[in-house]
């Protein structure tokens, strides 16, 4: 059967706290920002991040991680913690259900990655692949 685009569309709050980045809820949207998957990220307010992606790109829980991995503080109230859990099971079944393993999801190294390489930075070696390994 097919799945109806907006099955696909999921738009979750990402609730932080203080001890990362100043700002976080801000600082994670401008990371998020051009990511494959991500449709949008909007700040509710400092502490807290509303993102809309698409499942068969992305998860609640890469997400996550990815922002924890480069020093975000999820929030983890109760609440919170249980609710993400949920979404966690919730998503994995559904990209399950789509034919979509763990293994065939982008992990959080692969948005980062994809990330950097579209920012403008002083890091990147322009020469030709050749003079890389000319010493």
């Amino acid at each position: 059967s097919d799945v109806c685009s907006s099955d696909l569309l999921k738009q979750r709050d990402i609730r932080f706290v203080h001890g990362g980045p100043k700002e976080p809820a801000q600082v994670a949207q401008l990371l998020l920002h051009g990511i494959d998957g991500i449709a949008d990220a909007v700040c509710i307010n400092q502490l807290c991040l509303s993102v809309r992606y698409n499942i068969e790109f992305l998860n609640l829980r890469s997400i996550e991680e990815a922002l924890t991995e480069v020093g975000f503080v999820l929030d983890h109230g109760l609440f919170v913690t249980w609710r993400r859990a949920l979404i966690y099971y919730i998503e994995d079944t559904q990209q399950l259900n789509l034919g979509h393993s763990q293994k065939h999801s982008k992990s959080t190294t692969e948005i980062f990655i994809n990330r950097y390489n579209q920012l403008q930075h002083g890091c990147r070696d322009d020469r030709p692949e050749y003079y890389h390994h000319y010493n």
